[in-house]
């Protein structure tokens, strides 16, 4: 009888272990074809990604291999008619050419020098083309620059082909590339191909600008630099000047890129780690020891100031540094940080050639980033003239349908390296709002904005 209970036991105990071992083969079949499923999305993902990166890399080729070319052409157009229609295609071109390079999976530093570099391409042909149209003839100093403009279109191009024969031979995969930060990025491809985006930065600090990247936000830089005063520092002092722009108290390490000499203004760049473990970027003039660029990065997870708040630490920042009479313009908010746009005031006349900008975080009032080429060029005291053209006159000549509702002198800056005293008007037409600019010598219409107040601020086209 024990013997039997026995069996049944052992009956019972091997049943069990089939019935485990059924549950336990049946969950590895399923873990296996989820994994498998897994992996085919993922692969699916991954494959569709590199299809669109390539895509939009490829397209980014041949656009800039057209601006190139209308380029070239341009330097041979004799007639207004042909310039305009040529210097239009460039500006289509390159317009195209940024939209396909804001697609790709990049976020570097180089990218944005291309990037700015074609927008200039776009504004200066484009303004160039409007020259043509008004049977104006191209001087030599706008041929002078449209060279330029080839010259460095030529290095892009010829990079973009390198890195293209990278991408088509498997030495650079978009895949491996999208999970790697900025700095590793560039090292990763200067690795693999010397002519590749991390020659850009290079090359582009030769090239110094040729007009204003915006509504009077960047503009043609000007070769006397005005606003760069004082006498030469040294790096230890430059480098003692990018830790006071941090606080000593926040810096935890500081590295030293050395002088860039090739770029419009010669500065001394510093790398900084802060205590808080985010990372800071400070470029110093070498010339005098001003901030040219500074950027600092870290999360900002509550606004708690408003625009009136932030505008006012803004400008007592600036007067502590000694840079008086400025005023917020315009500004945009992203992510817990506005970059508020301050220009020159003289004689109340606002001066939007003398640009700084600053970079304000909204929780504690914090300047994380500050950049000063704007002023640094073209900043000093101006001789104003009075206006030949009086307010009411000008005011006559805005269109009737403008409802103005503010106006004042303002000095703006203009496609051709000069700038230009005006009577600014800002007013509404129905729900949109503009900014009309009159000459105040000839009382001619000198430029028409349209003011966008979005979600994230104020900006001008």
């Amino acid at each position: 009888m024990t013997s039997l209970k026995q069996k049944v036991y052992d009956w019972k105990d091997r049943l069990r272990d089939r019935h485990m071992l059924t549950i336990v083969v049946v969950l590895i079949s399923i873990i296996v074809i989820l994994g498998l499923y897994t992996y085919k999305k993922q692969r699916d993902y991954r494959q569709a990604s590199e299809n669109s990166y390539n895509l939009a890399f490829f397209e980014l080729v041949d656009y800039v291999d057209s601006v190139e070319v209308y380029l070239a052409k341009s330097l041979v157009s004799n007639s207004p008619e042909h310039g305009a229609e040529t210097l239009t295609y460039v500006w289509r071109e390159a317009n195209l050419a940024q939209s396909y390079l804001a697609r790709l999976p990049i976020n570097s530093s180089e990218l944005e020098n291309t990037a700015k570099f074609l927008n200039q391409v776009s504004d200066y042909s484009y303004a160039l083309s409007r020259k043509n149209i008004n049977n104006q003839e191209l001087t030599q100093e706008d041929l002078d620059n449209l060279k330029e403009l080839h010259k460095y279109s030529v290095e892009l191009k010829n990079t973009l082909n390198q890195l293209s024969d990278d991408l088509n031979n498997g030495r650079i995969s978009w895949g491996e590339l999208t999970k790697k930060g900025s700095p590793v990025f560039a090292q990763e491809v200067s690795n693999i191909s010397k002519d590749s985006f991390s020659n850009l930065e290079e090359n582009f600090h030769e090239y110094a600008g040729l007009i204003y990247d915006g509504a009077f936000s960047e503009h043609m830089t000007n070769p006397e630099r005005k606003g760069l005063t004082g006498e030469d520092i040294d790096e230890e002092t430059a480098k003692n000047r990018a830790i006071e722009f941090i606080g000593k108290e926040n810096v935890k390490e500081i590295k030293s890129n050395g002088l860039t000499e090739n770029a419009n203004i010669q500065s001394f760049d510093f790398y900084i780690t802060k205590n808080d473990g985010n990372n800071a970027w400070v470029s110093i003039s070498q010339k005098g020891g001003h901030i040219v660029l500074a950027n600092s990065t870290r999360d900002v997870k509550a606004e708690i100031l408003n625009q009136e708040q932030a505008n006012e630490i803004g400008q007592k920042f600036l007067e502590s540094r000694g840079i008086a009479h400025m005023k917020p313009t315009y500004y945009i908010r992203q992510n817990g940080i506005v970059t508020i746009n301050y220009a020159y005031v003289q004689d109340n006349v606002t001066v939007y050639s003398d640009l700084i900008k600053l970079k304000i975080a909204l929780d504690n009032g914090e300047i994380l980033g500050m950049e000063t080429t704007g002023y640094l060029n073209s900043h000093t005291q101006r001789n104003f003239t009075a206006p030949k053209v009086s307010q009411d006159e000008a005011r006559n000549k805005i269109n009737k349908s403008l409802e103005i509702t503010s106006e004042g002198l303002a000095m703006i800056p203009t496609e051709y390296q000069s700038e230009i005293l005006c009577w600014e008007f800002k007013g509404k037409v129905e729900d949109r709002e503009f900014l009309v600019y009159i000459n105040v010598e000839n009382g001619r219409e000198e430029d028409v904005l349209v003011i966008l107040d979005t979600a994230n601020g104020t900006l001008t086209m």
